[in-house]
């Protein structure tokens, strides 16, 4: 149907604004007739009135001079106070009431289907006598002028408006030429390629300015996911490819004590690939918008229980700060995630304390871990937060680092409004600094 809104979503732009343009003006049109035919009448009554005072004030004077008033366009009529003729012609067809209402200089309307105005005014005739002096015409087709000027009016109004609607139309096809350009553009790009922009500051160059930025957005996560991709498929293949020659070598070897190392070797190997499975599947989540309620969590208790989880053989790992608690806007499982992440990358580095702090203030609360390792040089604190991304890949890799440790960190901390950032230890090593929002219990 026309009027359903999905017809009306159907239809182009240039089509909704001229029908809108042309419905708008018809509207204003129409009323604008409207007004006008109701003045109509007022206003050709008030243009009779005029043209009988102007009469009226010479057939005065000439009365006043003892002169016979006459009349061109317009019919002049001496009578004595009471309406009776004194100037010899047939009695007038006015009444007492319109008499006593010419005395008063009021113009009256006489006649049914033939009708008159008039307008009168008292004169002193030279024998002191008080004279009534009328002017009056006919207004023949007086009616049908008013219909058929109020008719021509509400045609005007629709022919002013389908002008409107055809002036709109085109304009608004002039208007919408560039954007057409600048689609016909949109499908010929090339990939890397970006819209020229044009020269006037208007609408159509904030456009294509704010489409080079989602090209520019697109291209840098299509980028991000193919790195992303062929890291993932490089890391992976890597263990089940470590799997597959231990299994190889266990297999053409039958040796007791060669195939207990060979399985320990495995073992250790499928540990590293799940957790690399285990990572990933996290990233996929959180990249799907997969967000948990967020929940208070006390960081103390959760900062000693991840200390107390730290393997035998640990760097010595000391809690200082905050003395109570401190409440953080999170979950328990992205705390977990986020404490166990950065101790293992601190244990891996540090040669002999890690310093983990838990500082609170009104607003926020914050989680440092210090270690005494090598650190992070400035080129590198951009971008350890990047998926796979390592500082030194030998050395990652003989850690038993997947390379998504602190990506996952990030992650976390930033999808609860949180921040993380790495500088320099005052012992010359590697921190971390975790920052939540603070919540109360």
């Amino acid at each position: 149907m026309i009027g359903s809104p999905s017809w009306w979503r159907r239809r182009s732009l240039q089509v909704r604004i001229t029908l809108l343009a042309a419905t708008v003006t018809l509207g204003f049109l129409l009323g604008l007739a409207a007004v006008a035919g109701d003045n109509l009448q007022p206003l050709l009554i008030g243009s009779v009135d005029d043209e009988l005072s102007a009469q009226l004030e010479t057939a005065k004077a000439d009365v006043s001079a003892g002169r016979t008033p006459s009349g061109s366009a317009v019919t002049v009529r001496v009578l004595d106070t009471a309406g009776g003729p004194v100037d010899g012609l047939p009695p007038s067809n006015l009444g007492p009431t319109d008499v006593r209402a010419l005395k008063a200089g009021e113009s009256v309307t006489t006649g049914g289907e033939h009708s008159w105005r008039w307008a009168g005014t008292v004169v002193t005739a030279p024998d002191g006598q008080q004279r009534l002096v009328v002017a009056g015409a006919g207004l023949v087709g007086f009616a049908t002028a008013v219909h058929s000027g109020g008719l021509w009016l509400f045609v005007v109004a629709s022919v002013g408006a389908v002008g409107a609607g055809i002036a709109t139309w085109l304009l608004v096809r002039f208007a919408l030429r560039p954007v057409a350009r600048m689609r016909g553009s949109v499908r010929a790009l090339p990939p890397g390629a970006r819209l020229p922009l044009p020269d006037s500051h208007d609408e159509l160059r904030a456009l294509a300015e704010e489409f080079n930025a989602l090209l520019a957005r697109q291209e840098e996560g299509a980028d991000r996911l193919r790195r992303f991709t062929g890291d993932a498929a490089h890391e992976l293949r890597s263990p089940v490819a470590s799997i597959r020659v231990q299994a190889e070598v266990a297999v053409a070897n039958p040796d007791p004590d060669l195939s207990q190392e060979t399985l320990s070797d495995i073992l250790e190997e499928a540990e590293r690939l799940s957790a690399l499975l285990d990572g990933l599947l996290a990233l996929a989540r959180s990249d799907a918008g997969e967000v948990p309620p967020a929940e208070p969590v006390e960081l103390v208790s959760e900062v000693r229980a991840a200390v107390a989880r730290m393997p035998a053989g640990a760097p010595e790992i000391r809690v200082s700060g905050t003395v109570g608690t401190a409440w953080a806007l999170a979950t328990h499982a992205e705390v977990e995630l986020v404490l166990s992440n950065l101790l293992r990358n601190a244990c891996r580095y540090a040669r002999a304390e890690i310093v983990v702090s838990v500082l609170a203030a009104r607003s926020t609360v914050r989680v440092v871990v210090d270690d005494d390792g090598p650190g992070i040089a400035p080129e590198h604190r951009e971008r350890v937060f990047d998926r796979f991304y390592r500082v030194s890949d030998s050395r990652a890799r003989s850690s038993g680092g997947t390379g998504l440790g602190l990506a996952m960190v990030a992650e976390a901390v930033r999808r609860r409004g949180g921040r993380v950032r790495v500088g320099e230890s005052p012992d010359g090593g590697a921190r971390f600094q975790v920052v939540w929002q603070a919540a109360r219990p």
